[in-house]
């Protein structure tokens, strides 16, 4: 039965016939359908009646002649009937469906303020059923008595489904209902409020219910406190215009919840001759029993002596197997001992073999370097007689024009003064060349110490940063050539510009450890980045790269714009070497965290992230790979190295594989993760998620090159698996990838034993981590 306001979908829940979409097919439909699937058409019956109760006379719905129909009710059994409605026998779920279309058709509605098509009577769909059903319980016992003809007669099971579609009730003033349709509402809310009536009797258990006040009610009698199941379905609208008819519908549902059926089972069964038939069937299933359980006893003691031989056998197997194993494991560790100590030894020959390579050529830069100095205090000598000269000859030229020209005797005057002080500059560089060759003995003394180049001062200092001396020494020799001093004297003005210049690029050569007044050189040199000359654009900002390799110089470099300008190289140019050397300057400067900051305001980390992109050279990538792990060690400056690409360009790095580059990117990744490993341990600022390194991908690679060939990069990867291991929220994430088997590792066998500390610490004090240490089995 469904309940409701008018025009909250009654119908269309019930009566739906589904033509153009079978999803939307109604209750009757479907309940047609499940009845159709559960009957025998050879011995079971299905029979119809579709009426309409319309202001409270019955109507057939598939005979509109037959319009009242009067109810008949059994004074025995209290079963209510219609014995003039037309019944019709249903076959299959077509004609069904073609009978509810003609009721349709027949069926009154109106249209109102409420509801195009309102129903204006109650819809009744009874379906009778008759099935032929066998008594199963005492088929079964006697099928096994084998005394088939001591079955009873099939029993006959009738049913009765009755689905009724409600008119809706509705208020007159929102229905706009006059004339006829008022009657007809007037009737409608009549045959409902008995309804109303009769839920209330049944739901607070009243000895009286008053069924006889509607028709309808008299039709409905079975359905409340009788032998029927009863289900009902409540609709209501959404609009808070009609709360109140909601709030009405529902509290009717609520109390049609509390009516409770008593279902009657209507058959009689003789219990003793049953109990007398069971009796017997137990004796028997009881001596079968018995012999049963001797059989499978039996079975089983077979099945125990067979297992017990199995198990022997594998057991023996399984021992000569172990031996074997046991065996070949010791050939394979004796032989992986025999490699490895032929491997061994010939690293070490190897190891020989490059000393000596390098000792030699250590000789050879400290011999070339003498050359140098040598050669340029020939040049000081020939610049100190080509002065003199040049003073003689002025000195004579100014008698000859002392009358005439003392303006311009004033002006050769000035040009000796600043000749005379270019000689004493060239003096003091002369001092600076022998305080030089000493400093490279020393190096070159450090170059035979460690031969494979592991020193632990910056990249960029080195007997390469050398190579600039010869290339301007020959330059200015060849200069030298094509330009005498008698005719720079011969062009007048242009004689001091040309000097000056001559003065400058070779002083320039030997800035990299001159205690030089920086404030006026370093100006120079700056300015020098942006000539159009790409030579003397290289040697430029090789100076300032090798200048800002000394901590004191590299304030002042700061002060004097050099960060900016080694940022505007990157940005203008596209030269390899000018990127390689400009990221290394850059990367010296990134050592000071004052420095740090004005890198990552002047737009620094884009600039290094593009240049990382673009570059192939891995001794670029390495130079802008140690720029931006200086860069990590800030804590301030993680998320601005994340957002503007920093870290995306790092560990994008990864793709030159070449070893300098990958411990570049490894200790700046160890930087990153001791920074998010101390915010972590504070109180304050501290992140409650994830590593940005895992968020980032980094972790795969970060485990891959755990256990590296490569001393330094090894060292640095540790160093991040223990920092990201101290924030527990990455435990998971570590355990997923492989992670806690390389911390294992690392708390063993590594080399360094501030990192196997660290590494314990962290497993131990990690809940996360000791819960699976010990779900594997594994001690630290």
């Amino acid at each position: 039965m469904a309940y409701g306001q008018t025009g909250t979908g009654k119908t269309y829940t019930l009566g739906r016939l589904g033509d153009e979409d079978t999803s939307a097919r109604g209750i009757m439909v479907r309940a047609m359908e499940d009845i159709l699937a559960n009957i025998s058409p050879e011995t079971d019956s299905i029979s119809v009646s579709f009426l309409q109760l319309y202001m409270e006379s019955i109507q057939d719905l598939l005979n509109p002649a037959n319009d009242n129909i009067s109810i008949v009710e059994d004074q025995k059994t209290g079963d209510v009937s219609l014995p003039g409605a037309t019944v019709c026998e249903i076959r299959d779920q077509q004609s069904f469906i073609q009978l509810l279309r003609l009721g349709e058709a027949h069926r009154i509605a109106a249209n109102t303020k409420l509801n195009t098509e309102s129903s204006r009577s109650h819809a009744l769909l009874m379906v009778h059923v008759k099935k032929s059903v066998v008594d199963r319980d005492e088929f079964c016992l006697e099928a096994q008595n084998c005394s088939i003809g001591n079955l009873r007669p099939p029993i006959l099971r009738k049913g009765k489904l009755i689905v009724v579609d409600l008119a809706g009730s509705e208020h007159i003033h929102k229905s706009g209902s006059e004339g006829h349709m008022l009657e007809e509402a007037k009737s409608i809310n009549l045959s409902l409020s008995a309804l109303g009536k009769c839920i209330n009797a049944l739901a607070e258990n009243s000895p009286h219910v008053p069924v006889r006040d509607s028709k309808l009610t008299r039709l409905l009698k079975d359905s409340f406190g009788g032998t029927s199941r009863t289900s009902l379905v409540v609709t209501i609208g959404p609009s808070p215009r009609h709360r109140a008819e909601t709030a009405s519908t529902i509290m009717f549902g609520q109390r049609a919840m509390k009516v409770e059926n008593m279902l009657k089972i209507k058959e009689e069964f003789d219990y003793k001759s049953l109990a007398k038939r069971l009796e017997m069937e137990i004796d028997k299933l009881m001596t079968e029993n018995e012999r049963q359980l001797k059989v499978y006893e039996n079975e089983i003691e077979r099945i125990r002596l067979e297992a017990q031989k199995r198990v022997a056998e594998a057991e023996g197997n399984y021992v000569e197997a172990l031996e074997e194993e046991k065996t070949k494991c010791q050939m394979d560790y004796m032989e992986s001992i025999k490699r490895l100590e032929e491997k061994w030894t010939i690293n070490q020959q190897k190891h020989a073999i490059n000393a000596e390579i390098n000792n030699g050529a250590g000789n050879e830069k400290v011999a070339e370097l003498k050359r140098l100095l040598q050669d340029e205090v020939c040049l000081r000598k020939a610049a100190e007689d080509e002065i003199q000269k040049i003073k003689n000859q002025l000195y004579r030229f100014s008698k000859m024009e002392l009358a005439g020209r003392n303006s311009d005797g004033f002006s050769i005057h000035q040009v000796l003064e600043e000749e005379s002080c270019q000689k004493k500059k060239l003096e003091e560089e002369v001092r600076v060349l022998r305080s030089l060759l000493a400093q490279i003995s020393i190096e070159a003394h450090q170059f035979r110490s460690y031969p494979d180049g592991s020193n632990s001062a910056n990249p960029l200092l080195g007997l390469d940063s050398l190579e600039p001396l010869n290339q301007m020494r020959s330059r200015d020799c060849n200069n030298g050539e094509r330009a005498s001093i008698t005719n720079l004297h011969e062009q007048d003005v242009g004689y001091g510009f040309l000097s000056y210049h001559y003065h400058f690029r070779l002083s320039s050569c030997f800035c990299i450890h001159l205690p030089l007044d920086i404030t006026v050189g370093l100006q120079k040199i700056l300015s020098l980045l942006q000539s159009e000359d790409a030579n003397v654009r290289t040697h430029a900002v090789k100076v300032v790269a090798n200048l800002a390799a000394e901590e004191g110089n590299q304030e002042k470099i700061v002060e004097a714009g050099g960060l900016t300008s080694l940022l505007m190289l990157l940005r203008t140019y596209d030269d390899e070497t000018i990127h390689r050397i400009a990221a290394g300057a850059i990367a010296n400067l990134a050592m000071n965290e004052a420095n740090q900051e004005l890198i990552m305001a002047q737009g620094g980390i884009c600039q290094l992230a593009m240049t990382a992109t673009d570059a192939e050279d891995p001794q670029t990538l390495r130079m802008v790979a140690g720029a931006i792990a200086n860069l990590c060690g800030n804590d301030k400056l993680q998320m601005r190295l994340r957002s503007e690409g920093g870290m995306k360009a790092l560990l994008g790095m990864v793709r030159c594989r070449h070893p300098d580059v990958l411990s570049q990117v490894a200790r700046g990744i160890a930087n990153f993760a001791k920074c998010e490993s101390r915010a972590s341990s504070q109180v304050t600022g501290s992140r409650h998620g994830r590593s940005l390194l895992i968020d980032d991908g980094a972790l795969p690679w970060i485990v891959q090159n755990a256990n590296s060939e490569a001393s330094l990069i090894r060292r640095h990867v540790e160093l991040a698996l223990c920092h990201l291991a101290q924030h527990e929220v990455n435990a998971k994430d570590m355990i997923s990838r492989g992670a806690l088997w390389e911390l294992v590792r690392i708390s063993r066998d590594c080399s360094r034993a501030d990192i196997r500390a660290l590494a314990r610490r962290t497993l131990t004090s990690s809940s996360t981590f000791q819960s699976e240490l010990r779900r594997l089995r594994i001690e630290v």
